[in-house]
């Protein structure tokens, strides 16, 4: 049953889901036809591939981090945001990291990548402006994790991985994701900015 409080995120929750495991344990010529492939992006006209490969995974625990992100920090948001500006943000997150992994890919053939990083990083930014002081529990730390900090671990990780250029994994789209969250709040809701440092540093 979808979360009335946050009926989008939960049906991209869903999705993801049901997308990723259908495609890694039933279709794998399905995960093969939706990466994005920079290169091919324009010469094979392959536009549906910058969001499709934005609802698949390249494996369970990629999976499972992603909606684990997406659930702590997209079912509060939403409901503050409105569920229409909610779906706003996160296809502008899917966009905005796409167009940075092309910038960034477009001379290599080879590239291909898939992953809702990019998105549901820009929910993870937005959220923490709209929640400054907001913490989350992981198993097995017992304390919680501030936000802020758990959003500057997410992208010192991906940076790193992103170096190590292993698997299929889109790393390059985490912090394009993160701006995007940001610009879409700035633009949004500017004035968010000044009142969430004042709560942080309080």
């Amino acid at each position: 049953m979808l979360d009335l409080d946050a009926p989008a995120a939960a049906l991209i929750l869903v999705i993801n889901v049901c997308a990723s495991l259908f495609g890694l344990y039933r279709s794998p010529q399905m995960i093969e036809r939706h990466l994005f492939r920079p290169y091919w992006f324009f010469r094979q006209r392959q536009y549906v591939t910058v969001i499709s490969s934005g609802f698949l995974h390249a494996d369970v625990p990629h999976l499972l981090f992603n909606m684990f992100t997406l659930w702590a920090f997209a079912f509060p948001l939403e409901p503050v945001m409105g569920t229409a500006s909610f779906v706003a943000l996160y296809a502008f997150g899917l966009l905005v990291s796409g167009a940075g992994t092309y910038v960034q890919h477009r001379n290599d053939p080879g590239y291909r990548c898939l992953g809702a990083s990019g998105a549901v990083l820009a929910v993870l930014f937005a959220s923490i402006v709209y929640f400054p002081t907001a913490s989350l529990f992981i198993m097995p730390i017992p304390v919680p994790i501030p936000a802020p900090l758990f959003a500057v671990g997410y992208i010192a990780y991906s940076w790193y991985a992103s170096k190590q250029n292993r698997g299929r994994i889109n790393h390059d789209a985490h912090l394009a994701g993160a701006v995007a969250g940001l610009v879409f709040v700035a633009l949004t809701e500017p004035g968010l900015f000044g009142s969430a440092w004042e709560r942080f540093a309080g």
